[in-house]
């Protein structure tokens, strides 16, 4: 790929991104471009990684094609407002920042500029991310080639209407806190029955790790997997019945629905 690659913002999200892209060999680090004001954080980013770095936004984003803005939706406006001027139609913006529509980004840049809004979530940091795709009217379909296979360096991508990010974000760019907190929940109650803390916690991990490869790579139901669990009379549909007598595929939607409802509540104008 011929294309110089700049982050704004050197945070977890940025830092596993630009990592997952250089492990993948897709770009060379000389082509790598990244801005913060921690210089602490920089050092460390360039000492691991060899990209160029700069606490200079403007810098960045005047060497490189592609601009990530890798920053927090509370200063993501001054930040963007900053190196709007650096940012010409060739170049493409991609946004990972929950409650920015492609229209607010739009109205500070230009309505001809490039912009592509994304929803990652962290397993990007070990290269099992999912995020989801938005690109504008402007985006070439070769440039959303190149900007999918940045993105499918570190996970999955899809490519979705943006109109749909909330949801996205409720099923896929807040879920991994769920998941952390089932995780957690099945430990606890192996350690109650006297299993060592570290052994439950690998035990549980592992078999949420398996059971999603399994949704993933087979194609079958969930509820068709879960089937092939639960043998008759025996303890897993003992615990099933207990799950659904206790609501959690309830709990689970109505957490997943206040999710997206802040979502939402975020993209309002009198949120901003």
């Amino acid at each position: 790929m011929q294309r110089k690659v700049g982050f704004i913002g050197c945070g977890n999200m940025g830092t596993a991104m630009m990592g997952g892209i250089i492990k993948s060999g897709l770009l060379d680090s000389s082509d790598v471009f990244i801005s913060d004001m921690n210089a602490e954080k920089l050092q460390t980013v360039e000492a691991e990684y060899g990209v160029n770095t700069s606490t200079d936004n403007s810098f960045v984003a005047q060497n490189s094609d592609i601009i990530v803005m890798a920053v927090k939706p509370n200063i993501f406006d001054m930040v963007l407002e900053g190196i709007k001027n650096d940012i010409d139609s060739r170049k493409v913006v991609i946004s990972i920042a929950a409650g920015k529509t492609i229209g607010d980004i739009e109205k500070v840049v230009g309505p001809d500029k490039k912009i592509v809004r994304t929803m990652p979530n962290t397993p990007a940091l070990v290269g099992e991310g999912m995020t989801a795709v938005c690109p504008n009217a402007n985006v070439e379909e070769d440039e959303l080639s190149q900007i999918d296979q940045l993105l499918q360096s570190f996970g999955k991508t899809q490519v979705v209407a943006e109109y749909l990010i909330d949801a996205v974000i409720g099923v896929s760019g807040s879920s991994p806190a769920y998941v952390f907190m089932f995780i957690e929940a099945m430990a606890d109650a192996a350690v109650m029955a006297g299993l060592p803390r570290e052994s439950a916690y690998k035990m549980a991990a592992q078999a949420v790790l398996g059971s999603a490869k399994m949704v993933l790579e087979t194609g079958k139901h969930p509820g068709e997997l879960k089937d092939m669990v639960c043998s008759p009379g025996g303890t897993t549909i003992e615990a099933v019945a207990e799950l659904e007598k206790t609501g959690l595929r309830a709990s689970v939607i109505s957490g997943v629905q206040k999710c997206i409802e802040k979502s939402i509540k975020m993209s309002q104008p009198s949120s901003k």
